[in-house]
């Protein structure tokens, strides 16, 4: 049974949703996310999920977009505090990827809960290309590529690190050597500049 809502503002009621979401998720999978199971355990009334989600594939798109922000935010600022080298930015980089992976298994669970869906496919792509230029940016002042040819390198990286997470999840691999051998990955394979 719902009960009386405390006012907040309508973002804040939002994030407030958004953090319930990801306990359904975390407790009961995907699944078991709708906007009926939301209100309940939100304690708010039906109507208020249906005006900030619409629909249920709205709600999950929403809550990937927020998983997503909060894994670029931990990169950043994990690559702020790494130390300028070549090596460190890579370890950097495939200890959060991986981080993701493993501490955030909502994330793949909503990711598939949305397969199929048009709009995810456009979100998937962006959130691709955001990580790619963060991975870019980060990896530029030790890289001997031009700016189009190291993109398409992180991309391809990317890709292997997609693989290698599939195979930690099925625990196939242990989480510091999926970091070593991405990290690896990542300085044979970039042209990183020998004086840095």
């Amino acid at each position: 049974m719902a009960t009386t809502p405390t006012r907040l503002s309508r973002q804040a009621r939002r994030e407030q949703l958004l953090d319930v979401a990801v306990a359904i998720v975390c407790t009961q999978g995907a699944d078991g996310l709708t906007l009926v199971t939301l209100a309940e355990a939100a304690g708010v009334s039906r109507p208020i999920t249906y005006d900030h989600f619409g629909t249920r594939p709205g709600l999950l798109l929403a809550l990937y977009r927020r998983l997503d922000d909060r894994h670029r935010a931990a990169v950043a600022q994990a690559l702020e505090a790494a130390a300028p080298t070549a090596d460190e930015v890579a370890r950097v980089i495939s200890a959060a990827y991986f981080a993701c992976a493993t501490d955030m298994p909502e994330f793949a669970a909503v990711s598939a809960a949305v397969k199929g869906n048009p709009e995810m496919e456009a979100i998937q792509r962006e959130t691709l290309d955001s990580y790619t230029d963060l991975m870019v940016a980060a990896l530029r002042p030790y890289s001997g590529l031009t700016p189009e040819a190291l993109r398409l390198r992180c991309v391809g990286v990317l890709g292997a690190a997609e693989a290698m997470a599939a195979e930690l999840n099925r625990e196939r691999v242990a989480a510091d050597d999926a970091v070593i051998a991405l990290t690896d990955l990542i300085v044979g394979g970039l042209a990183i500049k020998a004086d840095r």
